[in-house]
């Protein structure tokens, strides 16, 4: 699969419109952001042209599990930083994570 990196931020824009990103107050132009991310995840996707389907599928699974952990842990940080107590359903995912050690 070739993919752009204007189409993978069109794509990423339609996306958002479910599920939209507070950009807040940083210092970026948010299609700048998008652009860095696009052209970075089309490097990934052109690395794996020798990859089998199911290793794509795997390293894409991959990519996207570690990107949605770390949004996880970043998520958690700033709200232990601000001091909002963690909803209920985040407090029982941390436990759950800390009983499986």
């Amino acid at each position: 699969m070739t993919i752009t990196p204007d189409l993978l931020q069109v794509l990423m824009k339609e996306v958002e419109k479910d599920d939209p990103i507070d950009f807040a107050d940083l210092p970026f132009k948010e299609d700048e952001l998008r652009e860095i991310v696009a052209l970075h995840l089309c490097e990934i996707a052109e690395k794996m042209i020798n990859f089998s389907e199911e290793d794509k599928h795997l390293t894409l699974l991959a990519v996207a599990a570690k990107l949605v952990l770390e949004n996880l842990v970043l998520h958690v940080q700033l709200m232990r930083e601000h001091r909002i107590p963690l909803s209920r359903e985040v407090d029982q995912l941390l436990q759950k994570l800390r009983a499986s050690r």
